[in-house]
């Protein structure tokens, strides 16, 4: 059986680099794959992917040796079971807040005796290039439980949340933390607010004095670099839709071509020659 590369650098204590999957599209996850990345989280949570697509997406990770990861929409049992069995080796789970809510996460992500993830499928065991009694026999040990401080509340119960058994690292979400602080929407990723800055840091702490290792969402390579700097391992580079949109954009802003002349509709709160773009 396939050993999880990702979650044995973590508990290493080294870093880990991925970047988000925004596009339900096999062909991108198979492009992507190619360019080194320890894992990359579909998101699942924000995006209109299947099932189906989800785990096509999986294979094209692991056939090229990518973990293939999954941001679930919540954090309830079915979510789990379904994006396991389709051949994910590990999930981030949004908006944990609780002790309670992480307990029932690491249930949901274990077999018995660690938890109570149903038994069935056989997708799962391919994904890991394994027999199916093979990977029933070490799943628990190989798939990666990410849990995600994204809430003010989560920051405020870190303790209780990171000391749960069989949590292996924790995500910052910086855009939901600083919205439930009342600092509004858009915050940039890497915001000096004072305010933001002590509670990600406070998570960061926590996770190294509890054994977890500790992960936040960047804006980009410069970023990333940083927060390795300050410790953290669980490191996404932005997302494929942003280098798409960026590289588009930044080569359209070049032409000799009007926002008129490309028929783009101009938005509220958009001058005309913004309307054209999409801005991620």
């Amino acid at each position: 059986m396939l050993v999880n590369h990702a979650k044995q650098r973590l508990l290493a204590g080294e870093p880990s680099i991925g970047t988000w999957l925004s596009l339900p599209s096999p062909e991108a996850a198979e492009y992507v794959s190619g360019l080194g990345f320890d894992w990359l989280v579909v998101d699942a949570e924000h995006n209109p992917v299947d099932i189906r697509t989800l785990a096509q997406m999986f294979s094209a990770m692991s056939k090229a040796g990518i973990a293939p990861m999954v941001r679930i929409p919540w954090n309830s049992p079915e979510h789990f079971k379904r994006v396991l069995d389709a051949g994910a080796w590990g999930l981030v789970v949004p908006m944990v807040n609780s002790r309670e809510e992480a307990e029932g996460a690491v249930r949901a992500a274990r077999y018995f005796p660690d938890g109570n993830r149903s038994v069935g499928g056989g997708r799962h065991a391919i994904s890991f290039g394994a027999a199916a009694k093979d990977y029933y026999a070490n799943a628990n040990d190989q798939i990666l439980l990410v849990l995600q401080i994204e809430h003010i509340d989560g920051v405020e119960h870190a303790d209780e949340i990171l000391s749960v058994p069989g949590v292996d690292a924790c995500f910052i979400g910086p855009n939901d933390l600083a919205a439930s602080m009342g600092m509004g929407l858009g915050v940039p990723l890497e915001s000096e607010d004072p305010k933001l800055v002590e509670a990600i840091m406070h998570v960061r702490d926590t996770c190294r004095a509890r054994g977890v290792a500790p992960g936040i969402h960047t804006s980009g390579a410069e970023a990333v670099n940083m927060r390795i700097g300050q410790g953290f391992q669980f490191c996404a580079m932005a997302s494929e839709l942003k280098y798409l949109l960026g590289g588009l954009n930044g080569d359209i802003e070049r032409l000799d071509w009007t926002a008129s002349d490309r028929g783009g509709q101009v938005g509220i709160g958009q001058t005309a020659e913004e309307g054209a773009v999409v801005r991620y």
